[in-house]
């Protein structure tokens, strides 16, 4: 628009091109300002809505973020906390008393309460249901157990903020051992 000009859109949908020779009533220019306002309020509101929207996007991909890399981080404690859980565990009774191993035993402890802090926790497995959200099936074998209860953890799984960052590697009953023993007496008795 030039300064000799303005356009005025009518009803029809038309634009009217108003030269300065044509002046508004003040009535007219009221009307216009505050259509100029509603329209200018309404990008307004808009750009507030579209910032807030972009606000919490970032604020959550940030703890997204976050929650990753403790994630990992976690990942990685919890490899060393195995591994450390897997040497006491080899360690006889005897020697559970000397000075050394009580000190590991408390390091082992440090770790569960540091992963724990980061709401980092472990999946019980040992004697539970096969869970496939949970645990990772590895090995079925025969054993006294019913079908699908785990029988062996070959190795742990953890969780955080109940999201599972590495699932329980574990050896399921099949289950068979009862049913072959069975077989087994069934078939001598008929012999």
């Amino acid at each position: 628009m030039t300064k000799n000009k303005k356009q005025k859109d009518t009803e029809n949908g038309q634009v009217d091109i108003q030269t300065p020779e044509t002046e508004l009533t003040p009535e007219e220019r009221i009307a216009e300002l505050e259509i100029e306002i509603a329209e200018l309020k309404d990008k307004y509101i808009r750009s507030m809505a579209e910032f807030e929207n972009f606000r919490n996007r970032s604020n959550r991909e940030k703890a997204d973020w976050i929650k990753l890399s403790t994630q990992k981080l976690a990942l990685k404690v919890c490899d060393v906390l195995d591994n450390l859980e897997r040497a006491l565990e080899q360690v006889d009774e005897e020697a559970k008393e000397d000075k050394l191993i009580k000190g590991f035993v408390l390091i082992e402890q440090q770790l569960r309460k540091v992963l724990e802090s980061e709401n980092v926790r472990k999946i019980e497995a040992l004697g539970s249901e096969f869970d496939p959200a949970l645990h990772e099936a590895l090995a079925h074998i025969p054993s006294d157990e019913e079908e699908n209860i785990i029988t062996a953890v070959i190795q742990n799984g953890y969780m955080s903020h109940d999201v599972v960052i590495r699932p329980a590697k574990v050896a399921v009953s099949s289950g068979q051992a009862i049913e072959n023993n069975n077989n087994n007496n069934e078939s001598t008795l008929e012999e």
